[in-house]
């Protein structure tokens, strides 16, 4: 994988040790001099669901649809963490499983928990319980997960002497991603899309540099300067893992396939050319070059100052948080690229009408061609079940073929 990206538009402490690529270490590591692991990957030998490439149908669920900006006759609607703690048949499993891994490492817990949000509510998309910290060990870097201090990196990475711990993704380790989502696609079939998703390398990067969750971010941007062929190396490692996970998902039953870029937005936009884009950009020509019919997704918690950067890596459909007006992103990305939020998670906490108000100006503000209804973030912790229950009616009440003042100037234009 060659990041011809890095040295462009970067300042100059983008283009410090360069020269990493060639040296003997990374070759000695398990690497090519192009970033792409000289150890094959060893495939965990899945049956697969669908192949990859597979051509466009009918049949494809709404949000799919939605994903490819092909005409739909309401948005399609899921939520980000739409399985989890404010359920409280959630809460009563977890009583029983308290461990987190367990309860997203177990395939039968995986499916009961994906499953609980589309029993109760039926939403579009159906998304995998999991963490994008899963695939780690897979890789070489083990994790914990404290009750208080959350992920728990066991030996954070700040040195070439840390980077011998990486290798190849091993998918057998991931098995039970693989048989919860082709469980999941049977159950579900082509009622909803199923939804795999990944963290993006800086992101992942940032817990394996920092040890664990951070709010200041200080060792891995202070790498940025001090080592960075080594972040530089990391990062290569963890796009390539990425994209391969990715590809594993897609065979395995997931219709479509959500980036979390959650840390991006901590980076300073020239920051995030250099240090995030390249990566993401590299794991899009992968997916697009090996899955071409799989939507992908890019969400970015902060990301007003990035939507136009977003776009030209290549995905499918840009995530909006809550922070950025619908209109005005719409506006910014232009009429050519799917979108998808943005209700302020906290508006599911107001009175049903005011939630009902909400749903509409963000609706009719981003037009109805290629957009996904979602929040600008995860479901909150104590969110009324019943408001999450409303927000899905709502999105189910519309009807672009018939209700005229949906159409947004956007979708005029377009027409």
């Amino acid at each position: 994988m060659a990041f011809s990206p890095l040295t462009s538009g970067c300042s100059n402490y983008c283009n410090v040790g360069i020269g990493w690529k060639s040296s003997s270490w990374f070759v000695q590591f398990g690497f090519f001099s192009n970033g792409v692991s000289a150890k094959p990957t060893k495939n965990n030998g899945s049956k697969g669901f669908r192949v990859c490439a597979s051509s466009s149908s009918s049949s494809d669920p709404l949000l799919v649809k939605a994903a490819r900006r092909e005409w739909v006759s309401r948005p399609p609607a899921w939520m980000m963490r739409q399985a989890g703690r404010y359920m409280a048949v959630y809460r009563k499993l977890a009583e029983k499983h308290p461990s987190f891994r367990e309860r997203s490492e177990t395939t039968d817990l995986i499916v009961e928990i994906s499953l609980q949000p589309w029993e109760a509510f039926h939403p579009d998309g159906v998304i995998i319980f999991s963490d994008i910290l899963t695939p780690l060990p897979a890789f070489g870097v083990q994790f914990d997960i404290e009750d208080v201090r959350g992920p728990v990196i066991q030996s954070p990475i700040r040195s070439e002497e840390g980077l011998k711990s990486l290798h190849s993704i091993d998918l057998e380790k991931l098995q039970f991603v693989g048989d919860s989502l082709m469980i999941l696609r049977k159950e579900v079939g082509d009622q909803a899309a199923i939804l795999g998703f990944v963290g993006a390398p800086w992101t992942i990067a940032t817990y394996i540099v920092e040890g664990g969750t951070t709010r200041t971010y200080t060792k891995i941007k202070d790498m940025c300067h001090t080592a960075p062929h080594v972040l530089r190396a990391l990062l290569s490692h963890l796009s390539k893992a990425i994209a391969e996970y990715i590809v594993y998902q897609v065979e395995s039953g997931a219709h479509c396939i959500q980036i979390f870029d959650s840390w991006g937005g901590q980076l300073p936009p020239h920051m995030w050319d250099c240090w995030s884009k390249p990566y993401i950009d590299e794991i899009v020509s992968t997916i697009k070059r090996k899955c071409p019919q799989t939507p992908l997704v890019l969400y970015i918690n902060g990301n007003g100052g990035l939507l136009e950067r977003m776009k030209t890596t290549g995905v499918d459909v840009i995530g909006l948080d809550w922070t950025v007006d619908m209109a005005d992103g719409r506006k910014r990305l232009g009429t050519d690229i799917g979108i998808q939020g943005n209700v302020d998670p906290a508006t599911l906490f107001c009175p049903l009408p005011a939630l009902t108000d909400e749903i509409r100006r963000v609706v009719k503000s981003a037009g109805t061609r290629g957009h996904i209804l979602n929040l600008g973030h995860g479901v909150l912790v104590g969110t009324p079940e019943d408001a999450v229950a409303h927000f899905f009616n709502v999105a189910k009440s519309f009807d672009f073929d018939k209700v005229e003042d949906h159409v947004s100037e956007a979708d005029k234009v377009v027409a």
